[in-house]
């Protein structure tokens, strides 16, 4: 090994793209007030949950007219609850370009069984074409690829007269982008990503286009109780908008992620949650100009994820490999360094291609981010480079 280790390791190892990583400070005791062994429908929880929409609403100033409720399973509870509910009297266009977008197209080809569906699909690394987008249809879409590193930069590209409704998986971008709500219809997210929140539990922002069709329209398909934005009866679930959760919710959860959102809120709201993200991507970006070995996976500068990282080895003859290889190669590389209590859960997606994704949202301290960054370079230089130059790994010290 030409290089010691380096000197410093983050104090806070934890990178994972999600569940991400708590907001600093964050300590168990900040969980004593939670309601624990009190029901959720009890005057004093579901105020509680109200405060965490009413905080929720006015971090992210979603519309006065827009209705929000928090919903089991998380983003995919909530998205799933949107898919079955509201689609059906238009065609569909969905635009895919990493794991979860296909997951959507999936679920509406397969699991509602449409006929009238368009894929707009991109390879990793690229979005498709956003002007194929068909303004008589409706859209599904996430804006944040975080299993690519490529999210859209605006919405721009959503037409003005769009007569579908457009429906977006918000999850990595909720908190750290700036969404026009004007122009989304059904905007679905969760707790674990942006905020560092815990997991299990989703959130649905319907607009009042969004409304107007879950009022006046019954799917032909049947829809399971969980999934049903409407009672038996065809009434409109109006509960959820008020405090009612579909089902039990985790108090300890509710207090954890009332705690986020007042973290965000004293240090500023969203314009400081950004400022954060802005200058940890500013540290990874100079960091990948600089780098003989890593490159993003997005290709545009322009598409590039400021929260989900995704980092490729440029090395051409890496990519030459069985993929089984490259897997095991980038295996052994975060093993190094989790063993090394360096970073945690830093490998990409499974049904992603072989490479890293670091997560540097607002919760990811920059001092961290630049300590683990040499980190990188060690692990490549044992791990990568022994086996694209072709000689044997050398085992970790």
């Amino acid at each position: 090994m030409s290089a010691s280790p380096p000197q410093r390791k983050p104090n806070n190892p934890c990178f994972s793209s999600g569940p991400t990583s708590k907001p600093p400070g964050w300590s168990a005791s900040d969980l004593d007030l939670a309601l624990v062994g009190r029901s959720h429908r009890s005057p004093e929880a579901i105020q509680k949950i109200q405060e965490v929409v009413s905080l929720t609403r006015q971090l992210l100033s979603i519309p006065v007219d827009y209705q929000v409720a928090i919903v089991p399973g998380s983003t995919t509870g909530a998205f799933m609850m949107a898919l079955w509910s509201l689609l059906g009297p238009r065609g569909v266009d969905i635009l895919t370009w990493e794991v979860f977008g296909k997951r959507w197209a999936l679920e509406i080809e397969q699991g509602l069984r449409f006929k009238d569906v368009r894929i707009l699909d991109a390879p990793i690394g690229r979005l498709p074409d956003l002007s194929a987008v068909d303004a008589n249809r409706d859209v599904v879409f996430s804006w944040n690829g975080t299993t690519s590193g490529v999210w859209v930069p605006n919405g721009e590209w959503i037409p003005h007269n769009q007569k579908g409704l457009v429906f977006c998986d918000a999850i990595s971008a909720i908190f750290a982008a700036d969404l026009p709500w004007e122009k989304l219809d059904i905007t679905a997210f969760s707790w674990q990503k942006t905020l560092g929140g815990e997991s299990g539990f989703g959130m649905l922002v319907l607009s009042p286009k969004a409304l107007e069709r879950l009022e006046n329209f019954t799917p032909a398909h049947p829809v399971p109780g969980l999934l049903n934005l409407k009672e038996y009866s065809g009434e409109v679930k109006q509960s959820m908008f008020q405090g009612q959760t579909p089902n039990t919710i985790s108090l300890l959860c509710i207090e954890d992620f009332l705690n986020a959102l007042k973290w965000a809120q004293k240090i500023g709201g969203q314009k400081a949650l950004q400022k954060k993200i802005d200058d940890n991507f500013t540290v990874i970006n100079s960091w990948v100009e600089r780098s003989k070995w890593a490159a993003f996976l997005a290709e545009n500068p322009l598409h590039r994820s400021k929260t989900s990282v995704c980092l490729k080895i440029q090395h051409p003859q890496f990519y030459k490999l069985d993929e089984n290889k490259q897997w095991q190669a980038i295996k052994d590389l975060t093993m190094l360094l989790a063993e090394e209590k360096v970073a945690y859960d830093i490998n990409n997606h499974r049904f992603s291609c072989p490479s890293l994704r670091i997560w540097t949202g607002p919760t990811v301290a920059k001092d961290d981010l630049e300590t683990l960054l040499p980190w990188l370079d060690l692990a490549y230089e044992k791990v990568i480079q022994p086996i694209v130059t072709k000689s044997h790994p050398k085992e970790v010290s």
